[in-house]
């Protein structure tokens, strides 16, 4: 499935056009391929590290889902283009946040830039039962400083926050039968 994120009314880019997801699941896996439409010369990327845990990712480019695991309580994930990442759960909304232990670490690849987009897929096994309301974020820092936040819906307001709910937008259809 296609999905089109809106960046944040107070937080407009300057060089990003557009940020597209594609999600593509199986019953172990879920794949998510991020693209950023712009000029790649200026978006801000980290440097390349190993594959590993890290916490911080979200104060530069990087891609985010979130799962809703009940009424109240869900799971943060965050891949950034230096092939770090972070898993997180919350009791309830920003309460409670602890690291996730993960069988496998995601797989996080960011792609030699084009001429107008830059692509970063992540694919990660993780349980997310049919039904479950995800929400697909990004922040974009282009190179001057600017930061722009896209997700599928936001909260009213000024500030952009994924954890709000109201940004909890996709009901993820069953797995595909492999």
């Amino acid at each position: 499935m296609d999905l089109d994120l809106v960046c944040h009314p107070d937080t407009p880019p300057r060089t990003v056009k557009s940020v597209k997801v594609q999600v593509d699941r199986d019953a172990r896996t879920l794949r998510l391929l991020y693209l950023v439409e712009g000029d790649p010369g200026r978006i801000r990327l980290p440097a390349p590290q190993k594959a590993c845990r890290a916490d911080g990712l979200w104060q530069t480019t990087c891609f985010e889902l979130f799962v809703r695991d009940d009424s109240q309580g869900y799971r943060e994930f965050n891949f950034s283009p230096s092939s770090q990442w972070a898993a997180y759960r919350f009791r309830a909304y920003r309460e409670g946040r602890e690291a996730v232990a993960l069988n496998e670490p995601p797989i996080v690849r960011l792609f030699e830039p084009e001429a107008f987009h830059s692509m970063l897929r992540a694919s990660l096994r993780v349980e997310i039962a049919p039904g479950t309301s995800v929400g697909l974020s990004a922040i974009i820092e282009e190179t001057d400083g600017t930061k722009s936040y896209w997700a599928l819906a936001h909260p009213p307001g000024d500030r952009p926050d994924f954890h709000d709910p109201a940004c909890f937008a996709l009901e993820l259809p069953p797995a595909a039968q492999s």
